[in-house]
């Protein structure tokens, strides 16, 4: 799988601080109180997104900017009702009184429960996004404590836990599945990295990462924030595809 992946291609942290193109770098999110005024959101895939209303804020940062024609997620957290809204390709309607949306989820904080088997979420392999950033006030403590989200370019057609959801048509088995699990090996040495980029180094060890979408290889997410050091984080760049291993998670308990 990691020669499938690329082997000799490098990871890279797709988030950080400041602009790029015009857009803030990562997927931004943020929260809102439970007095929060929700709009209602309509979906292409109804069939397979929750309804709402979202407690979307006017104004509220969309992934790559309000003229962005990538994947547009909006990630809100409402801390009172202790509920995650995430959207997938979000495009604000009359302001922003009401929303049109890709996909939708929203999730319960307080509950392990999964998306329906085969359902998509705002991500395609049907998982949470937000829980998979690397966030600048984790990195600021010195300690990831979680599985991070990933992207490659080609993928299976299967899930694996805790995934729910394929987006290819390809069958070839060295083609990871949406959900595999990957870390970077024990042996590989961070100390030459600094400190920004070993922290989140030693999470990709001892927590791994999990393939949540389709995307440039290697690509790792985060949050953006003006704390993060872009040059820190580009010393991630130097790590190789063959600095990690696939995980078999078959025997791993689920909660």
């Amino acid at each position: 799988m990691v020669r499938a992946i690329g082997a000799g291609d490098t990871m890279h942290a797709d988030f950080g601080s400041g602009l790029y193109q015009g857009a803030r770098i990562g997927i931004p999110f943020v929260t809102v109180k439970r007095s929060h005024r929700r709009v209602p959101v309509s979906f292409e895939y109804a069939g397979e997104s929750d309804p709402g209303p979202y407690p979307i804020p006017r104004g509220v940062p969309i992934e790559g900017g309000r003229d962005s024609d990538g994947d547009r997620h909006v990630i809100v957290v409402d801390r009172g009702r202790c509920r995650l809204y995430e959207l997938f390709a979000a495009y604000p309607r009359d302001g922003g009184d009401r929303w049109r949306g890709g996909s939708g989820a929203i999730w319960n904080l307080d509950s392990n429960r999964m998306r329906p088997r085969g359902w998509t979420s705002a991500d395609a392999a049907g998982l949470p996004i937000l829980p998979g950033l690397a966030r600048y006030d984790e990195v600021k403590r010195g300690r990831i404590d979680h599985a991070l989200r990933f992207t490659v370019e080609r993928t299976r057609r299967k899930f694996i836990y805790p995934a729910r959801h394929f987006a290819s048509d390809l069958t070839n088995r060295n083609l990871p599945a949406m959900g595999q699990r990957f870390r970077l090996k024990a042996g590989y040495g961070i100390k030459r990295f600094p400190r920004q980029a070993r922290v989140v180094l030693k999470a990709l060890k001892r927590y791994g990462m999990i393939v949540a979408d389709n995307g440039s290889n290697w690509y790792v997410s985060g949050a953006p924030h003006r704390g993060w050091d872009n040059d820190q984080l580009h010393t991630l760049h130097d790590v190789p595809g063959r600095a990690f291993e696939v995980v078999d998670t078959r025997k791993l308990p689920r909660p």
